[in-house]
Formats: C-alpha cells, structure tokens, sequence
C-alpha cells in the first residue's frame, strides 16, 4: 500500500469511528465489511472485518480481533488495529476483526461514539456496562462472554484456513477481555488463542488479597511505582484483604457474587487463565491526571483503588500477582508502552504493541 493511500484510509476512518476496509492486495478500498454472527439463544453480533469470505488473494492464517473501549469505539480500534498490521508486514495474512456491543439507542447516551451503524432488527444488546462484565444480553440473548466464545467459531467456519487468533482489548475491551479469559470455553478444532491485554480500568483477582507497594520492606505512594518487582528500583507488593473497601472482592473485581451463568460446575477459572497464553500492554503515560491519562474515566471505586491509583500501576501490581500467585512458571510481565498514555492507536501501532499483538520479534 502507497503512503498516499494509507493516509486516505485513516483520514477517512479517522472523523467517524469507522474503517475503510481494504482488500487483500491492500490497495483497493470497498466499501467496510460489517457481518454478524448468530448467537444462541437469540440475536446477533456485529462485527467490522477486513475481509469477507471468498475474497481473492492469499487465504489469511491468523486472526486478530480487538475489543473496543467503553465508548464502543469500534471503528477506531479497527483502525489502529489494521494501521499496526500494516506497520508489521501482516496485513496480508491477517484477518482483523472488531466486534460491537450494542446497546439500545435510548440507553447507549454515554457509551456512544461518531460513526456507529444504527442498531438493526435482532441484534442483541447490552447495557454500556453489562457486556464489559460478560453481562447477558438485556434482550434475551446469551452473555457477552458466550458471544464471544461464538465469534470465534463464526470466523473458524468463514474462514477455516486461520489457524491462530489474537484477541486484544484496550481499556474497558481490556477489562472485559481479561475477565474472559478464564471462563473462555474451549477453542474449536486446530485454533490457537492468544490474548493481549492493555490498560484495563481494572482486573480480575482470583483470591482476596490486593497489592500494597513497598520499597526494602517500608510502605510508599503508588506513584512512585514506575517499574516492576525485581527490577532496580521497582515495587514490591505486600499481598492483603483489602479490608476498608467492602466489596473489594465481589465480581467483577473478584469472583465472590460470580453471576450465575459463569458459574458453571467443573469450571476452574483460575487454572484456565494461568494455562492461557497472555500478554500485558500499558502505556508508559498512563497514569495520573493529565486529560491524555483519560481520569475521568478511570474507575475510582473503592475496590478499583484496592488495585492501585492508575492504570499503569494497576497493571504492574497485576503482572507481579499473576507470577507470583497465578502462574510462576509463566513470568508473564507488563510491556510499558514509552509515549504512550490511554490511546489505542499509540499502544497498538507501537513497536511493544506490534510485538505483542503479531510475535513480531
């Protein structure tokens, strides 16, 4: 693709929150792809994708589907999502795929971005906070968790040639996509999952105790958590009931109160995520009250702030959690993302966000 034509693209992606989708040569450009897939019991979820099926050109290998944040920006994540494969040579043998979460018209006024395509007859939908929380559709249909889990097998039977799928989410996509992973179900036949998740508001603990950051064993202020456990100069982290915020370990913050359909018997969260291949993005700027940290939608619960006062420090208190209580083996660790605050299309254009979301090495 010429830089000419790939400025075109985001400029014209850019005002409404959609993309322009391109072909598999990666020079023409159709009109958008937006297909849906069948869930069960009832209703339908959108998706944007790049390619439709029996599209010409090379048959794509892996997938990569991106979560949108709690504006439902879909169309952006899309865009940041397609800008990052091209920037790691992948365009051509990558599907990209980005699903909406709709919510009804007269519910979706502070969960709305420019550019959504209207809500059609049938699709399922969920509050601006419900499917964030793997929620059930308001409207008859399965949780948010399940419609993803059926995603999935759509775009395994459209296009049976993908035989690996990235899932990635930033910000509330984050969040939800983190609480997925250990209630995903399994993934159909000769599919590979890996998750990428970045700068979520908050986490999912699988036990009661919540970080509380020292330096040579004395207490201090979580902004002075700029690095990890066992760096030169990072944190470490007493582990402890967070026992002045009631609620602390209620769902979606914890799996006390777990709403009854991921509650299944037989399933062991837990193990399922530490058996997960995951990896953590923040950006480095994510974090105080500067307009590009986004504050004023940081979650400022009580049982948010058990977890750290930011999203980068969130993060890194979550990474040092998962290895030493979740999966040791693993050593799973946040990528910092340099320059970068609460921006889709800085952390996953990035070289640490083409990285973790293509192998790049």
């Amino acid at each position: 693709m010429s830089r000419f034509r790939f400025v075109l693209l985001m400029l014209l992606a850019a005002p409404y929150g959609l993309p322009m989708v391109c072909s598999a040569d990666s020079s023409a450009f159709p009109k958008p792809a937006y297909l849906s897939a069948p869930l069960q019991p009832s209703g339908q979820l959108h998706f944007f994708s790049s390619r439709v099926e029996g599209q010409g050109g090379e048959a794509p290998r892996r997938a990569l589907v991106v979560l949108h944040g709690h504006g439902r920006d879909a169309g952006r994540t899309f865009a940041a999502a397609y800008r990052a494969a091209v920037l790691a040579g992948r365009v051509d043998q990558t599907l990209i795929v980005a699903p909406l979460f709709q919510v009804a018209v007269e519910a979706s006024s502070h969960c709305r971005s420019v550019g959504l395509p209207a809500v059609q007859a049938g699709d399922a939908l969920w509050s601006c906070a419900s499917w964030m929380e793997g929620g059930r559709a308001e409207n008859g249909g399965p949780g948010a968790f399940s419609a993803l889990d059926t995603l999935l097998k759509t775009l395994k039977q459209r296009w049976p040639s993908v035989r690996q799928v990235t899932l990635a989410g930033f910000s509330a996509g984050g969040q939800m996509l983190q609480h997925y992973i250990g209630f995903a179900a399994p993934p159909p036949g000769g599919l590979q999952v890996r998750y990428v998740v970045a700068d979520p508001g908050s986490w999912l603990y699988f036990d009661d105790v919540r970080p509380r950051p020292v330096r040579q064993g004395q207490p201090v202020d979580w902004l002075s958590c700029q690095d990890e456990t066992d760096r030169p100069g990072g944190c470490a982290y007493v582990w402890a009931p967070a026992a002045a915020c009631p609620g602390f370990d209620r769902w979606k913050y914890g799996l006390s109160g777990l709403p009854s359909a991921l509650a299944a018997p037989g399933r062991a969260p837990r193990e399922v995520y530490a058996s997960a291949d995951i990896a953590y993005l923040e950006g480095a700027l994510d974090q105080g009250e500067a307009p590009a940290a986004h504050g004023k939608v940081l979650d400022r619960a009580c049982a948010a702030f058990a977890q750290g006062s930011f999203r980068l420090q969130r993060g890194l208190a979550y990474a040092a959690y998962d290895r030493e209580r979740i999966a040791p083996d693993k050593r799973r660790r946040v990528q910092r993302v340099p320059g970068c605050a609460h921006d889709v299309a800085c952390v996953f254009t990035s070289l640490e966000g083409r990285a973790a979301l293509f192998l790049a090495p």
